[in-house]
């Protein structure tokens, strides 16, 4: 079942409702879909771009990022990087509490307070 027939909620309301931090994609990611049976979630993104945020980490983002939604956590992710000393594809995000885990070849541990507000990507070349 896809949100029909009624304006979906903006897409930080979403990932609030699943405990996620409201942040996470960049500001200029407004249309998405979701299929509630499944937990699939499919972002769309303007362009290529790469969000710092205020803990100095950042994230990749390519055109569309995809998932499985659940509370706390969004799984199985396409469409995402982040820089370790390479860039690495993120696949899974987890938040359970202050923190955001970052599973991207190795688990990584951030802050979740860096990713509670929406910020603007910045263009880049390339995923």
């Amino acid at each position: 079942m896809f949100f029909t027939g009624k304006m979906q909620k903006a897409l930080p309301e979403l990932l609030k409702e699943y405990n996620l931090p409201i942040g996470i994609f960049p500001r200029d990611a407004t249309n998405y879909e979701f299929n509630v049976e499944t937990g699939k979630l499919v972002v769309y993104i303007p362009q290529i771009c790469e969000v710092g945020y205020k803990d100095s980490s950042v994230l990749r983002f390519f055109t569309t990022v995809s998932g499985y939604l659940e509370k706390g956590k969004l799984s199985e992710i396409e469409g995402m990087k982040t820089k370790l000393l390479i860039w690495v594809k993120v696949t899974t995000l987890t938040s359970e509490g202050s923190k955001l885990y970052v599973t991207a070849g190795m688990k990584k541990t951030r802050s979740r307070e860096a990713y509670e507000v929406t910020r603007d990507g910045v263009c880049v070349d390339k995923f």
